[in-house]
């Protein structure tokens, strides 16, 4: 497998990580009924649940961006050192970015995005040839 798509896989399951844990820290909130109910009445996560379930939002978002990007590298055969080092660096800077966000550190979790969007831009970079 391309070390894009493994990149990829590893950020899937990272996602995935992210929405157990705003699962489990909203769980904590506001308890299962709440969460298993239709959820209309449930409150704005604050603290710690809260951050996961942004963090994990911010995932998604990120995700349909660089899943694009690796799948339109890898169908139109334009990967290389610089599209796996892009891959590599976004997964790393996610899961930077996951911790920092968890524990609370906004400035540096601003720069672990950064670095990630410089992954991606790698990844696009030999599209656009």
């Amino acid at each position: 497998m391309k070390p894009e798509l493994t990149y990829l896989l590893f950020s899937v399951v990272l996602t995935f990580v992210q929405v157990l844990i705003a699962a489990a820290a909203a769980n904590q909130v506001v308890g299962l009924t709440t969460l298993a109910g239709n959820r209309d009445d449930v409150p704005v996560m604050t603290g710690f649940a809260g951050r996961a379930k942004r963090a994990h939002l911010n995932m998604l978002e990120n995700m349909v961006l660089f899943s694009a990007l690796v799948l339109i590298a890898v169908v139109a055969n334009k990967t290389n050192a610089t599209t796996a080092m892009g891959a590599l660096i976004f997964f790393w800077a996610r899961l930077v970015y996951a911790v920092i966000y968890l524990i609370g550190i906004p400035w540096l979790r601003t720069l672990a995005w950064a670095v990630s969007v410089i992954g991606m831009i790698m990844v696009a970079w030999p599209l656009c040839s």
